[in-house]
């Protein structure tokens, strides 16, 4: 997609988003907002060096919400044909005149506009041709197939990338958007030992293709990482120091987040519940919120409902001092938004400034996670158990893999447990973080 095209397509959202709010003032709407995205890519998956899928997909929406008073109405469109426009701001006014009275219903306030809109550097498209896509995942695959006899078969290596554009208005006068692009390379391979079968992958994403990492070394390290999973064993149920490699540590930290959001705890189903100002997590972490990093996977000038990001601390020296809110909830709360409609942006895990072989050294003993299963996490109570495998560590060095176990604890212990965390920053995602070491959770087994 050419510059001169994305720009056409986001003139053509502005325009569909101003006729909304047009619309919508005329049908008696006291407050209205619409947001609109238009975007196209590619997909393929190569498996067993074979062309398994090739999807090519244009996709476009169209969301409106109105307000009359206090009564919300919302409706949605994939057609941005004017009668379909029409038709949907009609069915988002006839939605709001029968539903219920909320006090904390309405746009964000208008002084929280966003003025300023730098340039984040998220619009990054890739001139793909299906012929390369497929090279490159046949590339990816082989590097994976070819590293050792053991590796028997494959769930397949798949490129995909992505470019569009977003905007967003509403009846505060405020009209804007983006183009972005999103690309991925895959690979997940299958090794077998006798009777003993293990899987796993590698991936790697990015807004700039030119930041993808290579198609042999994503194969390479998907091979590597099954091959020593081959042998793995169970464990006894024991107490031990437990490391989380940076892919997963992010989880973590999200699990925090769900419960600092608006709706747990308005509901008050979150075990961080009136914590504000106390010590969450241990003295040495920092969780910072950077939304204007150029290329971030988070990154923007602006949340869902128009209102200015900023970089803020969430926790500093392991005390919570902020919240994760939208207008609505902020409302119900008595609060004021933090600018997170639609979720955080590039929350950053602060680091102790140690590696992850230090953080092997330092455990000596005790169980590194590779992969964790299930969604046994109760925000409510913060109790914590997910099946995992991973490798037993003895005396800083690692002793065997290990399957069927389960790792459980309480998210307020794990939290102030964790000792150190490594400068190796995964930033594939909206939450970057190095790798931790726990000081001690429950790993059950036999």
């Amino acid at each position: 997609m050419t510059d001169t095209d994305i720009n056409t397509r986001q003139a053509r959202l502005e325009a569909t988003i101003a006729d909304v709010l047009r619309l919508a003032e005329q049908k008696g709407a006291s407050q209205a907002e619409a947001s609109a995205s238009a975007g196209s890519g590619l997909s393929v998956t190569v498996r067993k060096q074979t062309v398994e899928t090739l999807e090519y997909h244009r996709d476009q929406g169209l969301s409106v919400t109105v307000y009359l008073g206090k009564r919300k109405g919302s409706a949605s469109t994939t057609d941005l044909q004017p009668v379909s426009v029409q038709e949907t701001v009609a069915k988002a006014c006839s939605i709001a005149r029968y539903g219920a009275e909320d006090e904390a219903a309405g746009l964000a306030e208008p002084e929280l506009m966003a003025t300023e809109f730098p340039d984040l550097a998220l619009y990054h498209p890739w001139s793909l041709e299906t012929d390369q896509a497929i090279v490159l995942a046949t590339t990816c695959e082989a590097a994976a197939l070819e590293q050792d006899e053991r590796i028997n078969n494959s769930e397949g290596a798949t490129v995909s990338s992505y470019a569009g554009c977003s905007v967003y208005g509403n009846s505060h006068g405020f009209l804007a958007g983006y183009p972005d692009s999103q690309h991925s390379l895959s690979c997940a391979v299958l090794a077998a030992e006798g009777s003993d079968m293990q899987r796993d992958s590698e991936y790697t994403v990015a807004r700039d293709p030119g930041d993808l990492e290579g198609a042999e070394k994503i194969g390479r390290e998907a091979a590597r990482r099954t091959l020593g999973r081959l042998g793995a064993r169970k464990l006894d149920t024991r107490m031990a120091p437990v490391i989380y490699p940076a892919q997963l540590a992010r989880g973590l930290f999200g699990h925090a987040i769900g419960a600092l959001s608006g709706g747990a705890l308005y509901r008050q189903a979150s075990f961080l519940l009136d914590c504000l100002d106390q010590p969450v997590f241990a003295q040495h972490v920092t969780l910072s919120e950077h939304p204007f990093l150029p290329k971030g996977l988070g990154s923007t000038a602006f949340d869902n409902e128009g209102v200015a990001t900023q970089e803020r601390n969430l926790v500093e020296g392991g005390v919570l001092k902020a919240y994760v809110l939208a207008s609505y909830y902020a409302r119900k709360l008595g609060l004021a938004t933090t600018a997170n409609a639609g979720g955080i942006h590039n929350l950053q895990v602060s680091d102790t400034g140690v590696t992850y072989a230090d953080l092997v050294q330092e455990m000596d003993t005790g169980f590194i996670i590779t992969e964790l299963m299930g969604q046994g996490v109760n925000t409510v109570t913060g109790d914590y158990s997910r099946g995992a495998s991973g490798f037993w560590v003895e005396k800083g060095e690692i002793a065997f893999p290990v399957h069927e176990v389960t790792v459980a604890g309480n998210l307020r212990d794990i939290y102030k447990g964790i000792v150190a965390i490594a400068t190796d920053l995964d930033v594939r995602g909206g939450i970057r973080s190095g790798s931790l070491l726990i000081d001690e959770m429950t790993v059950a087994g036999n």
